[in-house]
């Protein structure tokens, strides 16, 4: 998933280069959305009985090996919290240079969440678990699917402020890209094909985060 995301303007005067820490910090972002799916491809392609038709991506937390996807969730969460981080020390004038930080920081700490709170087995994975879904999800399941909506709505709102931020800067690549990936991020999901569409979601959301640190990665200053 590629977005055309330039970088938000800030004020150059008297600005310096940006800190190694404040990059480490952007890096780490950037990387957050290609190890999700690096881990998730692997997985899929190695865990027998694993079916991206049936079952979602947050389905790998469960059997003997879903601490890989845990461990993935959580890593993924605080690559988003070191965006937030860097996006807010560079970012530090014009719409959202407040709110986008804090909206990521949320998404963050939902996938954390999601990460700490598993799905439950279902629909014969992992292999042993019976065919069809759960009568009955589990709280710790409800709490995943909670943590991963609020996770994905925070990064929509952030996309939608960014849309608003490139509008008023007269950048319309960013403007439409920001605009596109507000719209997947908000589309109902389709009962039928739930787990390919959040899939998808997830690309959009993910690809979005990366484009915005490589942007900020790209700021040549700090304003001060």
């Amino acid at each position: 998933m590629t977005v055309n995301h330039s970088a938000p303007r800030t004020t150059h005067s008297e600005g310096r280069a940006l800190p190694r820490s404040t990059r480490s910090l952007l890096l780490a972002g950037a990387f957050a959305g290609p190890l999700f799916y690096l881990s998730a491809i692997v997985q899929m392609l190695t865990r027998p009985g694993f079916d991206l038709r049936i079952h979602p991506l947050s389905q790998l937390s469960t059997g003997d090996l879903g601490w890989i996807q845990i461990l993935t969730f959580v890593l993924v969460g605080l690559g988003l919290s070191c965006l937030s981080i860097g996006h807010r020390r560079v970012a530090t004038s014009g719409p959202g240079r407040a709110a986008i930080p804090v909206l990521v920081a949320i998404s963050g700490l939902g996938f954390i969440a999601a990460g700490v709170f598993p799905q439950d087995p279902a629909n014969g994975f992992p292999l042993g678990v019976a065919d069809g879904p759960v009568a009955e999800p589990t709280w710790h399941a409800l709490v995943h699917m909670a943590a991963a909506i609020v996770a994905f709505t925070a990064l929509a709102v952030a996309a939608i402020i960014a849309l608003v931020r490139a509008i008023r800067e007269r950048r319309v690549a960013a403007a439409v890209g920001d605009g596109i990936v507000a719209i997947a991020l908000l589309a109902p999901v389709i009962p039928d094909i739930a787990s390919i569409q959040v899939a998808i979601t997830g690309l959009f959301a993910f690809g979005w985060c990366t484009m915005t640190a490589i942007s900020l990665l790209k700021s040549p200053t700090v304003p001060r």
